[in-house]
């Protein structure tokens, strides 16, 4: 039996997968299921299990389309918001988008402070705020949220200034 360590890279695993390794397969999908799953809960929070079965079956489906090894991560990336903003819509969930990850908090009660104001927005600018957070221009944005680009800059412009307002409320 292997461990974990003797486990070939997922880099590796990848064109074996590809070519119908279901053994392969199996271990890649293991290997991207925190990374998933850590996406799905921030954008639906009580959907996230739905949402990474949703991604995961997606991924499994999508495998042979992916033509660059290296563009892997951020391929699976991209597919998982697009299937967590998917199954968010389906479910009707109200508190999309409720929290932006961050490792380098300078105050612990930041990351209160700021899920706080995110909750006081509006669901769409939620959306436009953490798929930003993790990394989408305004046309990968506009792709996952099926919406005009200029729809996105709109909205992203609005999410910043009312998240701005709500961060440092004028002083009375």
């Amino acid at each position: 039996m292997s461990t974990v360590s003797e486990l070939p890279s997922p880099l590796t695993l990848l064109p074996r997968a590809q070519s119908g390794d279901e053994h392969a397969m199996h271990h890649l999908l293991n290997h991207i299921t925190p990374y998933v799953a850590r996406i799905c809960r921030s954008i639906t929070r009580d959907d996230a299990a739905d949402a990474t079965q949703e991604a995961l079956l997606a991924i499994y489906r999508g495998l042979g389309s992916l033509r660059e090894p290296v563009a892997f991560y951020g391929w699976v990336r991209a597919v998982t918001v697009r299937e967590a903003v998917r199954t968010a819509k389906r479910f009707g969930e109200e508190q999309t988008c409720s929290q932006v990850e961050s490792q380098h908090q300078a105050n612990p009660l930041d990351a209160v402070h700021i899920t706080d104001v995110l909750d006081r927005l509006s669901r769409a600018h939620r959306q436009v705020l953490t798929l930003r957070a993790y990394g989408l221009n305004e046309e990968e944005m506009a792709e996952v949220l099926e919406l005009p680009v200029g729809t996105v800059r709109s909205r992203l412009f609005r999410a910043r200034r009312r998240f701005q307002e709500a961060w440092q409320p004028s002083a009375a």
